[in-house]
Parts: structure tokens; C-alpha cells; sequence
């Protein structure tokens, strides 16, 4: 089959964040052309982060959990095909294949099709009452649950684990959250942060078990009602909440040919190695300048501007995706800004006070700036955002000065 002579438009496969935000940059820069959005949920694009915090209180609703309403997409000539999800490529001719038998050929092909939930592998894990958090579904699911059980264990103490666990707090559940790694949230914060969001958790009632292995989750009937761990402890559980990680959804690439390393590879505007093939998202291996390397990142920065990079690509216009990163967490009252990329051995500095709940780690490699961690204090995370950005960097004795003011660097 020979590649279509008419344009067909763009087809974004994936309609989380970053699809959504393709879509929407597309027209926003002036695109006149088809697009078709292709989701396997049933619903419009929403918000993902909510879910675990807002959603699960009872604060927001389905409503406005989404982007946009249905009414938006049909204004703006955009085609949702919704719950449904593509099934291959075929590069030659330029079509997707969808799980329903639809055949949609492109012009431009953009995959966004973030990354799943990484399963529990113990026995037990399949039991009623044992859940990813991922998607809306999910959460309805587990809303169920809470409302017939006081027992939950949370297994991953990263940011949904702990966000979950400080929600059931809330509501009055009895919490354990159980971490594999020595420490909580390991991957992304330091071991100063760690121990403080642990006291903060073990403060509010939680129960924290860093270094333990799960080894089988047990049950009554189809339900279940513990968490077994490798030293033989077994927790009560009515409700297990998995948070260990994601799996990039990189499948259908890689059947496609296209280059894959935990994440489809782009350049710094999402391409793939073929031209008419882009990616954007959680998804994504992108290079990125302010890391030197490729990394793929799970954040809604990094997919809604990654998302708008590949959409001035797709237009023919110049906006490569280096931002600096920056990331959120909101636990109890707290809210944790994160900026920029700690990493292991770098200097660490004070600014402000631990025990008044609002204060920054500044992390430093060889005297420069590389990342901030800001806990209740909004106005230091702007302004590290502006010194990464910028590449001014405070010396530490000033980051560590509460009276001297970030922003005289900026001028």
C-alpha cells in the first residue's frame, strides 16, 4: 500500500495530558488541519492529579476534572475517538489500527501514550479490594472499598503512595504504608526530606515500614484481608493501594520499529527517528539540556510542555521542550515544590527553619545551583525556578542566608 497523497491530519493516540495538549496547541498555533484524538477511557481528557488528593475528598468533581468539555472539542473541529486503543502501525502506508477495526491513516502521528501502573508481583495480588491508582475508574473503585473497610495498606511510599495514604488519614482510616527502599520517596528526594515527610506521616497517625518486602497478600473468600511481609508480619488490610511505580506504554512502538529505552526516544521536540512519528509525554525519552542526557520524566510539566513542543514541531514552528523540571506533591497541608534535578552527593543546604513547616532545601553539585526543594514556601520555589532557568546560581552561604533576597540575583 502506498502512502496516502492527501494529508489526513494528525492522530494522537493517548488523550492524558500530553494528548490533550497536542491537540489544543495545534489549533492555539494556527493548524487548520484534521486532528483525531484516541483514548481508551471512556471519558474526555482530565486531570490526573487530583484524583489521589481533590477528587478522593470529595472537593472536585468528575466535571471538573476535565480539560475541557465535550462541547470544546467539537467547536474547535477536534474528533475524540474515545475508548479505544490502538493496536499497530503501519509505517509504510501511515495508519494506526484501532481495537474496534478502524483503520486511521496520518499525516502526523503522535504517541502519547503515557505509562500503566506497575503490578504487584506476589501472590495475592489479584484479590478484590487490591488497587492501582491510575485512572478515574480506579479511584471510583477504591472509593467503594474505603467505604466498607477501616484496614489500608499503602504498598510504595513515592508520591501517590504518600498522597493516598495522607488522603485515608483524612478520612479516618487505619494506615500503613509499606516501602521496599530504606527510605520514603527515595528516588526523588533526599534523605533530609525523607525523614521529615516521615515524622510528618508518622504524625498524623500513619504507620511508615521502610525496608520491607511484601511477599503475599492473603484473603477470605475472593477479598482481601492482609499483607504478609517477608520477616512473616501480616498486616490487616481490607484495602491494599499499589503505588510502586510505572511501565512506559512503549509496546507500540517498539512493534513498530521505532527506537525504545524504558520510553520511545525523541529528539528535543519530541520526534522519533521517523519523520512523521512523534512522542510526548510520560512515554517519552527526550533529550533534555538542562539534565545533558536523556531522561524520560513523569510529570504534568513535562507532558504539557513537551506536548506544546511537539505541536509547534507538527506546525513547522521552533519550541524545543527545555524547560527547567519542576514537580508538586500536596500532602496533608503541606505542599512540596520541587525544581530542577537533585542528585546523589550534592551539597545540601538549609533556608529557613525545619520545625516551623515551611522552609527550601537548596542542592548544589560543585558550588552551582542544580535543584530546590521547597516545602510551604511558594515565593523560594519561583524564585528557584527563575535561577535554574537563567542559570544564575547563588552561592550556598546565600541560599542558607534567610535575609538575603534571591531575587536581587535576577536584578
Amino acid at each position: 500500500m502506498s502512502a496516502p497523497t492527501e494529508d489526513p491530519g494528525v492522530v494522537i493516540v493517548g488523550a492524558g495530558q500530553a494528548g490533550y495538549q497536542v491537540a489544543e496547541a495545534l489549533r492555539q498555533d494556527g493548524y487548520e488541519g484534521a486532528i483525531t484524538l484516541i483514548g481508551d477511557e471512556p471519558e474526555v481528557p482530565y486531570q490526573r492529579p487530583p484524583l489521589s488528593k481533590a477528587y478522593l475528598l470529595g472537593e472536585t468533581d468528575r466535571l471538573r476534572l476535565k480539560f475541557r468539555t465535550e462541547e470544546y472539542y467539537a467547536e474547535h473541529a477536534i474528533v475524540t475517538h474515545l475508548h479505544v486503543s490502538a493496536v499497530s502501525i503501519d509505517r509504510t502506508a501511515r495508519t494506526v489500527t484501532l481495537s474496534d477495526g478502524t483503520v486511521k491513516p496520518y499525516g502526523a502521528l503522535v504517541l502519547a501514550t503515557g505509562a500503566r501502573a506497575r503490578p504487584l508481583p506476589v501472590p495475592g495480588a489479584d484479590l478484590a479490594g487490591v488497587h492501582m491508582l491510575r485512572t478515574l475508574k480506579d479511584i471510583d473503585r477504591i472509593q467503594a472499598d474505603m467505604a466498607t473497610t477501616e484496614d489500608t495498606v499503602v504498598i510504595g511510599a513515592g508520591f501517590i503512595g504518600l498522597e493516598f495514604a495522607a488522603v485515608a488519614r483524612k478520612l479516618g482510616k487505619a494506615v500503613t504504608v509499606v516501602e521496599a527502599a530504606p527510605r520514603v520517596m527515595g528516588r526523588v528526594v533526599s534523605p533530609t526530606l525523607s525523614a521529615y515527610f516521615t515524622q510528618v506521616h508518622e504524625g498524623h497517625g500513619a504507620t511508615i515500614l521502610c525496608g520491607a518486602q511484601v511477599s503475599a497478600l492473603t484473603g477470605e473468600g475472593s477479598h482481601v484481608t492482609g499483607v504478609t511481609l517477608a520477616d512473616g508480619q501480616t498486616i490487616p488490610a481490607g484495602l491494599v493501594v499499589v503505588g510502586i511505580g510505572v511501565i512506559p506504554n512503549e509496546d507500540l512502538a517498539k512493534a513498530a520499529g521505532l527506537a525504545c529505552d524504558n520510553g520511545i526516544v525523541v529528539d528535543i521536540q519530541g520526534r522519533t527517528e521517523d519523520p512523521f512519528i512523534y512522542a510526548a509525554g510520560d512515554v517519552a525519552l527526550h533529550e533534555h539540556p538542562f539534565a545533558g542526557k536523556k531522561l524520560r520524566l513523569e510529570s504534568v510539566q513535562n507532558a504539557a510542555d513537551q506536548g506544546r513542543s511537539v505541536a509547534a514541531a507538527i506546525a513547522g514552528i521552533d519550541r524545543p521542550h527545555d524547560a527547567v523540571p519542576w514537580f508538586w506533591s500536596d500532602q496533608y497541608d503541606i505542599k512540596l515544590q520541587m525544581t530542577g534535578l537533585r542528585e546523589e552527593g550534592d551539597q545540601e543546604v538549609l533556608r529557613g527553619e525545619m520545625d516551623s513547616g515551611k522552609f527550601s532545601l537548596f542542592h548544589f553539585r560543585d558550588g552551582v545551583l542544580r535543584a530546590v526543594d521547597s516545602v510551604n514556601k511558594p515565593a523560594d520555589h519561583i524564585q528557584a525556578r527563575k535561577l535554574l532557568a537563567s542559570g544564575i546560581s547563588p552561592t550556598p552561604e546565600q541560599a542558607g542566608d534567610v535575609g538575603f533576597k534571591l531575587k536581587d540575583l535576577l536584578g
